[in-house]
This record gives C-alpha cells, sequence and structure tokens, in this order.
C-alpha cells in the first residue's frame, strides 16, 4: 500500500499521482474507478480537486488486476450525431460504462466499437459519458466527442441548463395533479446498493412530477428533474408511497428482467459549440406500450 500526502491544492486527483508516482494517468484513472485509489480513506473521481494534507492511498498489490475494456460490436439506437455530440436512445437492461466486476457489453463498449472520437476526461473506463442513467432505465443519454465540449456540457448540467423529463408508471393511483418532492438523497446505511431519502451525508434532490394517465391500480407520470441524484426519481417516488412499477430495488414487488418503467423521454439543451437550441423526445419502449394496454383493459 503505497500513501502519498498531497503538497499541493485544487489540482485533479488523476493529474496530481501521474506527475506524482510512476503510473499513468490512464491506469490511474482504471485504479480509480476499482477503488484502488482513496483520498481520506474514501472512494473518491479522478476529478477530485486536492486540498492540502489530503492522504492518498493506493492499492498496488491489484494493480495487474485491472482490465482491459475492449470495443465490442453493438447495434446503437443513435436519436442524433455531429462531430461534437452524440445522443443515444439506450435500451432497457443495458449498463452505461464498465465498473463493479461487469467490464464487457456495456453501452461504452459499443461506443468505443463505433468510434474512436470519445471525450476521456473520465478515463478509459467511462470516454464520452458526461451523465449517466441506470441500467434498467432507458431513453435518451448524452455522449461527448471531445474534452472541450465534455467540459462544457458538464457545466451546463452542473448549472441546470440541461432540462431532461423522464416518463413513468407507478404503483398505486395518485391522486392529485403532481406533486414537487424535496427531499435530500444519500446512501442508505443498511444497503449500500440503495440510496434514501435521509439527512445524513446527503445532497439535496428535487423532483417535479406531474400526473399523466390514471390507471385502475397504476399511474403514468411526467419527472422533471432540478438535481441529478443517484436513483433520484426512484427513490423520491418510493418515498412518497408510489414506487416506480417493476423496480427490482425499490418496489416490493417481485420484478421481471425488464427491470423499472422508467424511460428518459425527453432532453432539452443549447449545443455547446452551434448554440442552437436542441430538443429530443424519444418513444416508449414497446414492453412499456404494451404494458399500458394491458393494464388499460
Amino acid at each position: 500500500m503505497l500513501k502519498i500526502i498531497s503538497t499541493k491544492e485544487n489540482i485533479r486527483l488523476d493529474k496530481y499521482l501521474s506527475e506524482n508516482t510512476e503510473y499513468s494517468r490512464e491506469l490511474i484513472q482504471k485504479m480509480i474507478t476499482q477503488e484502488l485509489i482513496k483520498v481520506n480513506n474514501k472512494k473518491t473521481k479522478a476529478s477530485y480537486k486536492l486540498a492540502l494534507n489530503d492522504e492518498i492511498t493506493l492499492n498496488e498489490e491489484n494493480i495487474n488486476n485491472t482490465p482491459e475494456i475492449k470495443a465490442t460490436p453493438m447495434k446503437l439506437d443513435i436519436v442524433y450525431e455531429d462531430e461534437y455530440l452524440m445522443i443515444i436512445n439506450k435500451p432497457s437492461g443495458l449498463v452505461v460504462h464498465p465498473g463493479n466486476g461487469n467490464y464487457d457489453n456495456t453501452l461504452v463498449n459499443g461506443l468505443m466499437y463505433y468510434t474512436k472520437n470519445l471525450s476521456d476526461i473520465n478515463g478509459e473506463i467511462r470516454p464520452g459519458i458526461v451523465h449517466r442513467i441506470d441500467k434498467d432505465t432507458s431513453g435518451l443519454i448524452m455522449i461527448a466527442k471531445t474534452n472541450k465540449v465534455h467540459e462544457l456540457l458538464a457545466d451546463d448540467f452542473k448549472h441546470k441548463r440541461i432540462k431532461r423529463e423522464y416518463i413513468a408508471l407507478l404503483n398505486g393511483v395518485f391522486k392529485n395533479s403532481g406533486a414537487t418532492i424535496d427531499a435530500p438523497i444519500g446512501r442508505d446505511k443498511k444497503n449500500r446498493e440503495k440510496m434514501t431519502v435521509t439527512a445524513d451525508n446527503s445532497k439535496n434532490a428535487i423532483t417535479h412530477m406531474q400526473v399523466l394517465k390514471r390507471y385502475p391500480n397504476h399511474t403514468l407520470v411526467s419527472c422533471i428533474l432540478e438535481t441529478g441524484r443517484t436513483h433520484q426519481i426512484r427513490v423520491h417516488m418510493a418515498y412518497i408511497g408510489y414506487p416506480i412499477h417493476n423496480d427490482p430495488v425499490y418496489s416490493h414487488d417481485n420484478a421481471t428482467s425488464f427491470g423499472q418503467f422508467l424511460h428518459s423521454y425527453k432532453m432539452n439543451f443549447i449545443h455547446p459549440i452551434t448554440k442552437k437550441e436542441m430538443e429530443f423526445v424519444c418513444p416508449l419502449p414497446k414492453y412499456f406500450t404494451d404494458y399500458l394496454k394491458e393494464i388499460a383493459e
């Protein structure tokens, strides 16, 4: 185990380590993703800005176990593409990027096969990935082709200039026309794979929900994110007592392989280079629409 005490501040972790160890920046980024590198004994990101006297630990014993990310032929549903960015319609069941022991057959593997032009700000594990959606969430996701565009889009996400709308099917009949859920989200202490509404080590989270249609035992809703926390819509809907239908984590019902009925439906933003207003709408997947017809009968 190698320990390093930071002698600089406001510098990216991966950049600092590439300048102060024998390892390349690319390998360091892989190690961070593998949680082989921690800061003050906590997992972190390559983009973390160091403070003076931060303690950085590198688990060098397992470095050689860091896997290579391979390009894989994959049918991509490309909604839009130019020289700067792509908008992809991701199917339910497809993991966005490698990690947690799964390094093949992710969206990143398919993107790497399709094009060599992907931003590398987030390292070899997440080329092009500006934001993510859950494995079993379908719909629109944005991909950056250059580092400049990646940085501009990341800033747009940070300052809420990119508008995202989701469609979800909830268990139960929601009586009001809509709601705004303003409840902080953090890691569930009892189950580290789950998030929960909590005041402990949490971040603010706001979801605006509007009823689209009611069914005998379900409610179809639109959800607009004001923040972008992990599992935000899933956690908030479960928190108010109307979990997303077929959610394997936050619903008490048995779930099928399709996973939660949550779809990234609309995305609106100003193109970071051309400055044109862009809006994309992605129809619900067939499995989703077929189920809506079934419960309407």
